[in-house]
């Protein structure tokens, strides 16, 4: 029998809006229409033939979507959803929660023949009283009736009473209420509950605004699926959260709000970031089944770590422990702490090592469980490993990192089949191989990412997701005099200031007058190469090493001196100097376009002997491509 769609599956969806679990759900078979990504997520019309409803898939299913097991005019079966409302629109958006596969694309879109079936009727000979109820009971089989409920009016009083002796403990409600999955939530989404389990949370923090002051603090959420979502308190809900929350433990949390997540700022895996405030319900799930979440892993090869040095970005790594050091002690500079650290060799199989640095407790438990059978070279995959450029390129552990030895995953097979099949005799190299272990230099990976102005200019949609690292050969090629090329900075905290009433400059942000400050650069040049140019944004470090000196020197030579012809020579000098730049490209908004920000975050000298030994690489790669 052909895989067809199920009868009245979108009326079924609308007569149950938010089932209470996925066990209540009837087979609901729909064909997929119309499918396509919309921002980050997969969006298709969900058909029966009759009827047709706007839907969105999970974002766990966007692999599928990719590979084609899902297609358009394919049929999914839907295991469970939520219903919701298109704020300022009468229409409502079907969120897929769980689904799976039925059929590939069929040839045509499935369309039910309601014409025929009302013709066919009109000819038929009436039927029986008992036989057309039998029928009409069979042909609403896949729809759920909720039987009609008889309607007592009751008073304001009576309701209020009745709720405050039938309220029960939020645990309690938690067992009978839905529990929605993370992957499901939305901004516009109504009332919900989660539960998740606490797997990092950071320190209470003070700022101060122009609002005032506060308090703020987040944490990070887990659920069943491994689906996790960053949460933010401020002020009375800091207060009042921060020590009910405990990591490890698990809650059911409710009456929170959600917004798009900022990319610059998030430290997980998800489209949107959750606010708490004090009205929210946080409670622990105690006396009954926990879980354990689901550790979902974005491992990044060793030899592509290079453009997350010095990111905001963490990284998951997977790798053979190739050695082991013993632990060791670091002075903490702030408050002369001693710090555990102990540092591993890890190799993957792009044949390149890394070393990462675990410390605190990851030093002394998991490090000391390492040392102990770094013989065995077990495989360990670590999950938000910062990148720093010490040594070339290194990795740290952070408080929120863990560490697996020998998790059962399809990625540590395949690694440990490579390893013990040709890895343990092949020759290793260090990704921080020729490279300088100081990014003061800015050479650090100055030879690796290497790429043409061109290839970034004509790109536009370089930086959308986040921020690009690349690396460039290239001239200075026009530095403009009239513009402004620097800004008044506090000298404590490098902030802009601003004149102070009477005499002296305000720092906003240390919230004080000082008599003097300093000038930071802030300039904006032209960079040329052997294919195209293009403007970039340089900050006070990098600016330095372009002109040849510092902003305050340069306004000394410009203004007290009145020396204007010395100005301009000072910055013609700086120009069509070759040097290696290290750039971000983002992407900006500017009058409701979208434009492409090339900012240089380190500059270099020219290494002769380097760029030859750079040069002639490239050249063996030409001649043989393999």
């Amino acid at each position: 029998m052909a895989k067809s769609v199920s009868q009245d599956a979108i009326s079924t969806i609308l007569a149950n809006p938010s089932p209470d679990s996925s066990s209540d759900i009837p087979e609901i078979i729909v064909q997929v229409l119309d499918l396509k990504l919309t921002g980050n997520r997969y969006t298709f019309n969900a058909s029966d033939g009759k009827m047709k409803l706007r839907a969105i898939f999970p974002s766990n299913m966007s692999s599928e979507i990719i590979t084609g097991s899902v297609q358009n005019k394919g049929l999914v079966r839907i295991l469970d959803y939520t219903l919701n409302d298109i704020p300022n629109k009468s229409e409502k958006y079907l969120i897929v929660t769980k689904c799976e596969v039925v059929s590939p694309a069929l040839e045509t879109e499935i369309k039910a023949e309601v014409e025929t079936e009302e013709h066919d009727t009109v000819l038929k000979k009436p039927k029986l009283e008992n036989e057309a109820r039998y029928e009409a009971k069979a042909d609403v089989s896949s729809i759920i009736l909720k039987p009609k409920q008889e309607i007592v009016s009751k008073s304001a009083a009576q309701i209020v009473h009745e709720q405050r002796t039938n309220m029960a403990p939020s645990s309690r409600m938690a067992m009978t209420r839905r529990v929605h999955p993370l992957v499901s939530l939305n901004p516009y989404q109504g009332n919900w509950m989660i539960k998740v389990r606490l797997t990092s949370k950071g320190n209470m923090r003070t700022y101060k605004n122009a609002r005032g002051e506060g308090c703020v603090f987040n944490v990070e959420l887990t659920d069943e699926d491994g689906t996790q979502i960053q949460a933010t308190m401020f002020n009375e809900a800091a207060r009042k959260f921060y020590e009910k929350f405990q990591l490890g433990k698990v809650y059911y949390i409710s009456r929170g709000t959600l917004k798009v997540a900022n990319k610059q700022f998030k430290t997980v895996q998800n489209d949107y970031e959750m606010t708490l405030n004090e009205n929210s319900v946080v409670e622990e799930a105690s006396n009954e089944e926990t879980f354990i979440p689901e550790t979902k892993f974005n491992f990044v090869p060793i030899d592509q770590l290079g453009p997350y040095v010095n990111g905001r970005e963490l990284v998951d790594i997977i790798g053979v422990v190739q050695s082991v050091n013993p632990v060791s002690n670091i002075k903490r500079k702030i408050d002369n702490e001693n710090i555990p650290k102990r540092d591993l060799i890890v190799a993957d199989e792009t044949k390149k090592t890394v070393v990462v640095s675990l410390w605190n407790e990851l030093a002394n438990n998991i490090g000391q469980e390492l040392f102990d059978n770094a013989d065995k070279s077990p495989i360990v995959a670590i999950k938000s490993l910062k990148v720093s450029d010490f040594q070339g390129v290194s990795l740290s552990t952070l408080g929120k990192s863990s560490v697996m030895i020998n998790p059962d995953i399809p990625e540590a097979k395949k690694l440990r089949s490579w390893y013990d099949s040709e890895g343990k005799g092949s020759s290793m190299a260090s990704i921080g191989l020729g490279l300088s272990p100081s990014s003061k230099t800015g050479a650090r990976s100055m030879y690796t990412d290497r790429v043409s102005l061109t290839h970034i200019t004509s790109n536009p949609s370089l930086g959308d997701e986040k921020p690009a690292f690349f690396s460039i050969k290239a001239f200075v090629s026009l530095i403009r005099p009239e513009q402004a090329m620097w800004y008044r900075a506090c000298k404590t905290c490098n902030k802009k200031v601003t004149e102070a009433v009477g005499s002296g400059y305000w720092c906003e942000g240390c919230q004080k007058n000082d008599e003097e400050c300093n000038l930071r650069y802030i300039m904006v040049s032209k960079i040329s190469d052997t294919r195209g140019e293009a403007w970039v944004s340089a900050f006070n470090e990098q600016a330095e090493k372009i002109v040849g000196c510092s902003a305050d020197e340069l306004d000394k030579l410009k203004s007290e001196q009145g020396d204007i012809d010395g100005y301009q020579q000072k910055l013609k000098e700086a120009t069509w100097v070759p040097h290696l730049f290290k750039v971000s490209v983002t992407q900006n908004e500017y009058n409701n376009e979208k434009r492409q920000r090339i900012t240089v975050r380190a500059v270099a000298p020219i290494n002769f002997a380097e760029e030859s030994r750079f040069l002639l690489e490239e050249i063996k790669k030409m001649r043989n491509p393999q």
